[in-house]
């Protein structure tokens, strides 16, 4: 094998492909990427059983050849070679990657041990590659993170027509953002949990392009896939039930309140400075301002207070400094907009335009309080 392929371009395809490479690999091959040189393309590719990553670049070859090589350290040494072209070949069982005055050999991993990629389902749609990932860069980060309730480490996509609904919750907040894409079928209709780190990964990674395929059919033995630029990425669904969300979402409230996004997270930063681990924020909302509090007793204490306008009963409602702050910067607006039941029940954010704007569901923020002592 035998290829002249842009520093910048095998940079970008090396690290697309190992991406996802297992940190203990449970075989060793598994930890290379597998380099497939054809006539005037080269395919970079990686699979640990669970997800599979695929890329294809222009490249000048001169020997089609198929190596395995480890794939972070390939990774590292196209990152850091010279802005020149880059020429691997394979000597024996070792690979030659030239750049400049820059030579590295890498030994090769056993290529035929190596398992096949999984086929791409059927693509059921499209949607534009920015509107996807601020939509699972909105959810995402509401799923749980402990392996140990892994239908919560997962996003739920829901498919309905025209219209794509993500939600994700680690119980002790749930995230839902609505959006529309451009089906192959107007009466498809689907549901999948997809593993909330790959989702991000392959969403922000394909963030780049025109618009992005989501491939997912009833008899895709429960893949799921995402195409766009060259670049395809699959990744097995997760087993296990959902929470059914959609009844912690309140229809009315008593209080709403609408405050500068940008102003509010400043000043949780601020007070939550004083709050030791888990230690909550205490918001009071009357009118025309917002209160915030943190420390108690003979310990540090801080407060602060922000603009707001408030509309109904007077509130006082305390959240973990961080989920809030996490909210408040998924909701992307110039204005948050609280809605409130109780004190012990959750609230609801949203982002609106300005403070005599209507709320939009497209994006909604549940945030579980924390229970107020003395």
């Amino acid at each position: 094998m035998k290829f002249r392929v842009e520093r910048d371009v095998l940079a970008e395809a090396v690290a697309w492909a190992a991406r996802t490479l297992p940190t203990r690999p449970s075989l060793p091959v598994l930890a290379g990427v597998v380099l497939d040189a054809t006539s005037g393309s080269l395919q970079l590719s990686s699979f640990d059983y669970e997800v599979s990553a695929r890329v294809d670049v222009s490249a000048d070859v001169d020997e089609p050849g198929r190596v395995l090589v480890s794939g972070r350290l390939l990774a590292d040494i196209a990152r850091s070679l010279p802005a020149q072209p880059v020429v691997m070949q394979t000597d024996g069982t070792r690979v030659t990657i030239t750049c400049g005055r820059s030579t590295f050999a890498l030994p090769t991993l056993p290529v035929e041990d190596y398992p096949q990629l999984p086929a791409m389902p059927g693509v059921a749609g499209s949607v534009p590659s920015d509107v996807f990932a601020a939509a699972v860069a909105q959810v995402a980060i509401a799923a749980g993170r402990d392996d140990t309730l892994p239908t919560l480490t997962g996003v739920r996509m829901e498919i309905d027509g025209s219209t794509i609904v993500l939600a994700a919750t680690d119980r002790y907040r749930l995230a839902v953002r609505e959006f529309s894409w451009t089906p192959t079928s107007s009466s498809i209709s689907a549901t999948a949990l997809v593993p909330a780190k790959t989702l991000s990964d392959a969403a922000k990674s394909l963030a780049g392009g025109d618009s992005v395929s989501i491939a997912l059919t009833p008899d895709a033995e429960g893949l799921i896939g995402f195409e766009g630029e060259g670049r395809r990425s699959t990744t097995r669904l997760l087993d296990g039930e959902f929470p059914k969300y959609r009844s912690l979402l309140p229809n009315e409230s008593s209080t709403v309140a609408s405050v500068d996004t940008q102003a509010l997270i400043d000043a949780v930063k601020r007070v939550a400075l004083v709050a030791e681990r888990n230690t909550p924020v205490r918001l009071t909302f009357d009118g025309s301002e917002v209160s915030l509090r943190a420390g108690a007793g003979d310990d540090a204490q801080a407060s602060e207070v922000v603009e707001s306008v408030t509309e109904g009963d007077v509130i006082e409602i305390a959240f973990n400094p961080g989920y809030l702050i996490d909210g408040l910067a998924a909701i992307n607006s110039p204005v948050a907009r609280f809605s409130f039941t109780q004190s012990t029940r959750p609230a609801v954010i949203t982002g609106v335009s300005d403070v005599s704007a209507a709320s939009s569901d497209a994006y909604r923020y549940l945030l579980m309080p924390v229970r107020l002592t003395g």
